[in-house]
């Protein structure tokens, strides 16, 4: 299968990239080809002395490109970038993609992590990312309580739970396909992609209650 990371040569795109490509085909994508490549043969590298031997690859390309090559498209962006990004790529994806949106609508002020959506009443990322698609079926929220920084080491074994939103069943178990695949975490459905917003906003809350209390790299158990 052909995971395709927009937003690839980022923190989050990285740890996707070196834990997937164990058994898949890892497309990173960027804006500048060169960069995308650059990138994929240094996380290439990093998995080789990981784990030796894997199934998949990791190799980088364009943006459009990646969109249109991809079983799988993680939307690894920002969340004020969404529809320029969308709006150029999720018109071009092949009808069978399911589209991961891990985006949260976040800022930083004096008081802490606030949410950008309540805030300022804008639109949650699943919305915004929801009106560029072609199916709206094919979307499903998730990845918004991992640790960056424990994510892009294939060594450390991950404790974790993942909340997931979407409305189709079928896009919902490929993706919690793809959780299961990262040890130590686990899918927990929240629903379908009107609860999304639900999602978004426990990165926030996670964010404030790390810094507040002085933890390192949390992430979120349910048990």
């Amino acid at each position: 299968m052909k995971v395709g990371i927009i937003g690839g040569t980022g923190g989050m795109g990285k740890g996707f990239a070196v834990r997937w490509c164990k058994d898949h085909n890892v497309l990173i994508g960027s804006r500048d080809a060169e960069r995308a490549n650059a990138s994929a043969q240094e996380y290439s590298e990093l998995v080789k002395e990981a784990y030796g031997s894997i199934n998949g690859n990791i190799t980088g390309t364009d943006n459009t490109t990646v969109a249109k090559e991809s079983d799988i498209l993680v939307l690894s962006i920002p969340y004020e970038n969404i529809d320029a990004i969308c709006s150029e790529l999720l018109p071009q994806i092949n009808d069978n993609c399911v589209v991961v949106s891990p985006i949260v609508p976040m800022t930083k002020t004096d008081t802490g992590f606030e949410c950008v959506a309540i805030k300022e009443n804008k639109p949650f990322s699943h919305q915004t990312v929801e009106k560029h698609m072609k199916d709206k079926t094919k979307l499903v929220s998730a990845f918004h309580v991992i640790s960056e920084k424990k994510l892009v080491n294939p060594t450390l074994k991950l404790d974790y739970d993942i909340f997931v939103a979407g409305d189709s069943k079928e896009s919902v178990e490929v993706v919690n396909g793809l959780i299961n695949e990262i040890e130590g975490l686990r899918p927990i459905y929240l629903g379908p992609g009107a609860l999304a917003y639900l999602v978004e906003m426990s990165t926030p809350l996670l964010l404030n209650a790390m810094i507040r209390n002085k933890m390192k790299n949390p992430g979120i158990k349910i048990i």
